[in-house]
């Protein structure tokens, strides 16, 4: 599907095809070859869930507050094989990958795409969880052709029957306001590549602060996961970002709907969450450092609300 690929060096807008990751027996992570076949126990499975999580990488007291993230997204995650969940992360750090590889849950029963930044072009970048009973094709990362802050789109394949392909994305859209705006183009490269695919969902932070971001998976011809289960553009209930932001940006901003599962093809959603508010560090000192310095009631671990949407696929013969 791609060519040759050396590590940390990409083109932007061309696909870079890079490893993924899975604990062997003896205990060390290594390089999982493609494609990933089925357990044997198992098939591609019918129905699936997806989360999607921003843990904020400017908080101080990384480590504490990734714990904390991860014992959380232990609680929501289903290991069945006949409905799996697929973890699409942001704003991973490098310490973050070292406790995410550390975990006895994910090291039995996931495959990570990365080990390491040396895929990212920023500090900070996308990672996805793929439990080992799904059957990974490929995968390939796209930065942005147009970006000033390192963003790019996450992409694993998954084999289905009948040689169909369900195409994962997990993306980071560019923050703030910019002039001309950036996201709807980053938006339009990832979904050209969703539609290549027999069915594709796409999850992140999207940063959707402006009007025109309310729109975009439209012109994208994606359907919004929130929307399609009843939720309504600008209700509370919807909010992902800012109940958990420092006192000074609630004010300033609001709250918005900055996270969103978006998808195409043959698949329907089934129903649509959020997750993770009012989730602390667990320490006293901690959580009264968070307070301090980030200026919060709390000392909440992240700014975003997780989106989980359990998903279908639906061909038809």
């Amino acid at each position: 599907m791609f060519g040759q690929f050396s590590a940390s060096q990409w083109t932007h807008g061309v696909p870079a095809p890079q490893p993924a990751f899975e604990c062997a027996p003896q205990g060390e992570w290594k390089k999982a070859a493609f494609p990933i076949p089925h357990d044997e126990s198992s098939s591609a499975p019918v129905s699936f869930s997806i989360l999607s999580w921003n843990i904020d990488f400017m908080r101080p007291l990384a480590d504490e507050r990734m714990k904390v993230a991860l014992s959380h997204l232990r609680s929501l995650v289903d290991q069945s094989v006949t409905h799996p969940s697929i973890i699409m992360l942001n704003e991973m750090v490098d310490s973050d990958l070292d406790l995410i590889q550390s975990e006895d849950w994910i090291r039995r029963d996931y495959r990570i795409t990365d080990n390491s930044t040396q895929h990212w072009e920023s500090d900070y970048g996308t990672l996805i969880l793929i439990p080992k009973s799904i059957p990974i094709k490929t995968v390939f990362r796209v930065h942005y052709s147009q970006t000033g802050m390192g963003r790019d789109a996450l992409f694993v394949d998954i084999s289905l029957p009948q040689d169909k392909t369900l195409r994962i994305c997990s993306t980071h859209l560019e923050s703030l306001v910019a002039n001309p705006p950036v996201r709807p183009a980053q938006l339009a490269e990832a979904a050209k590549f969703m539609h290549e695919a027999d069915a594709g969902i796409l999850g992140g932070d999207l940063n959707a602060i402006q009007p025109f971001d309310k729109t975009l998976h439209l012109e994208n011809d994606l359907r919004d996961a929130y929307l399609e289960t009843g939720g309504q553009e600008d209700a509370e209930a919807g909010m992902t970002w800012g109940q958990m932001a420092g006192t000074w940006q609630r004010d300033k901003f609001g709250l918005t709907r900055m996270d969103k599962l978006l998808f195409c093809g043959g698949m329907e959603v089934e129903s649509f969450e959020t997750f993770g508010m009012d989730l602390e560090v667990e320490d006293e000192v901690g959580r009264e450092q968070l307070k301090a310095l980030v200026g919060m009631e709390k000392g909440w671990i992240t700014d975003h609300l997780g989106v989980k949407a359990d998903f279908r696929l639906v061909f038809s013969d």
